[in-house]
C-alpha cells in the first residue's frame, strides 16, 4: 500500500485483516475509521472511501457487495451519479437501494410533499413527515443510510425547459415518475445527453420495465401521446399495493448497477410486463421495423375489455394503458 499521503498513513494504521467463511482474505476498515480519516484529513467520506478501495481495503459496510461486483466494481459505484425522477413508490425505493449500495452521487427530484395515502407504498414517508418535502426527506433518510453519498434535492418540476440541467451530469436516469408525458420528456433528454434511461412503471398487481440506451425506440415504440398531454398514470384507478413499487423499483436499481459496473444484460428493446396477481411474466420485442405499429400497439388498440370474466377485463385494461 502507498503510504505518501496523510489519508493513505491512516487507511494503512486503521486497516484490520479480515478473513470470509470461505477463506479469503481482505483488508477493510470499519465506518468508525472511515469517519476519522475523512475529519483528520479534512476530506469528504465518499473520498475517502474511494481511496480505500483503490489500495485494496474494503470499506466494511460494503463487504457484501464485493462478492458480487468485486472492488472495482464498488469503486465505478462510488464514483457515479444517479438521477432519480420521482420521489414516489417507486422513486423513493429505488434511492433507498441506491444509497444502501454505495452510489456515490444521488440527484433526487421531485416537487411534491407527503401527503397521508403515501403511507401505504413510499419508503421514506412517516406520519412525521406528512405535508414535508419529498426530496428534503429523502435527502435526510439518505444520509441516515450512508453518509459517504452526496445528494443534490431538486425541489422543482420536471419539464422540458429544466430537465437537462438537473440530469446532465447523471451515469444513469430512473424512472419513479407517475404519468407518461413526463416520463417522454426525461427519456426524449436522455437520449440527446446520451445518457441511459431505466423505465419502470406500476398499476395494482401489475409493473413493466425496461432500459432505453440512446439511440433505442424506447417509449415511443409502446404508446404514442403528444407533448401536451398530461395527467396521472392508471395506478390512481388501480390502487399500488406497497409490494409492487418495491418489486419493479429494486429491478430498475439492478438495471442502474449492471449499466454503471457494466456486467450482464440490460432489458433493451423489449418491454417486461409483470402480473403478480397471475404469476406470469412477458416479454414484448420493440425490434421490429420502422414503419410497422410495436406489437403492444397492436393489443392495446384492441384489448379484450368484452370478456365475461371481470377480472380478465380488470387487467387488460391495466395492461393497455399501464403506461
Amino acid at each position: 500500500m502507498t503510504t505518501g499521503r496523510p489519508a493513505d498513513k491512516l487507511i494503512h494504521q486503521l486497516s484490520k485483516a479480515w478473513v470470509s467463511p470461505g477463506k479469503q482474505k481482505r483488508l477493510v476498515i470499519d465506518l468508525q475509521g472511515v469517519r476519522y480519516i475523512a475529519s483528520k484529513t479534512k476530506t469528504a467520506s465518499r473520498e475517502i472511501e474511494i481511496t480505500c478501495l483503490e489500495h485494496g481495503v474494503v470499506p466494511t459496510r460494503y463487504l457484501r457487495n464485493i462478492g458480487t461486483i468485486g472492488i472495482e466494481g464498488q469503486l465505478k459505484l462510488l464514483r457515479s451519479t444517479v438521477a432519480v425522477c420521482g420521489v414516489g413508490g417507486l422513486g423513493g425505493t429505488m434511492i433507498e437501494l441506491l444509497a444502501r449500495q454505495g452510489i456515490g452521487h444521488l440527484v433526487i427530484i421531485d416537487k411534491g410533499r407527503f401527503v397521508e395515502n403515501n403511507l401505504n407504498r413510499q419508503i421514506v414517508a412517516t406520519e412525521g413527515d406528512l405535508r414535508k418535502s419529498k426530496v428534503k426527506a429523502a435527502a435526510d433518510r439518505v444520509k441516515k443510510i450512508n453518509s459517504a453519498v452526496v445528494v443534490t434535492p431538486i425541489n422543482k418540476t420536471i419539464n422540458s425547459q429544466t430537465v437537462t440541467g438537473f440530469i446532465k451530469k447523471a451515469s444513469v436516469v430512473l424512472d419513479g415518475l407517475d404519468n407518461f408525458m413526463t416520463r417522454q420528456i426525461v427519456a426524449n433528454a436522455c437520449n440527446k445527453l446520451k445518457i441511459p434511461f431505466v423505465h419502470g412503471a406500476i398499476a395494482g398487481f401489475c409493473g413493466q420495465l425496461m432500459t432505453i440506451l440512446p439511440g433505442d425506440k424506447g417509449l415511443k415504440a409502446i404508446c404514442n401521446i403528444s407533448a401536451t398531454e398530461s395527467g396521472c398514470g392508471v395506478e390512481t384507478l388501480t390502487g399500488n399495493p406497497a409490494a409492487t413499487p418495491a418489486i419493479i423499483a429494486g429491478w430498475e436499481v439492478q438495471e442502474a448497477i449492471k449499466i454503471i459496473i457494466g456486467i450482464g444484460n440490460p432489458i433493451r428493446d423489449r418491454l417486461i410486463f409483470l402480473d403478480f396477481l397471475d404469476n406470469t411474466f412477458d416479454q414484448i420485442s420493440l425490434s421490429f421495423p420502422a414503419d410497422q405499429n410495436s406489437p403492444i400497439q397492436r393489443k392495446k388498440a384492441i384489448p379484450d375489455f368484452d370478456s365475461k370474466d371481470e377480472g380478465h377485463k380488470k387487467r387488460a385494461k391495466s395492461k393497455a394503458r399501464l403506461v
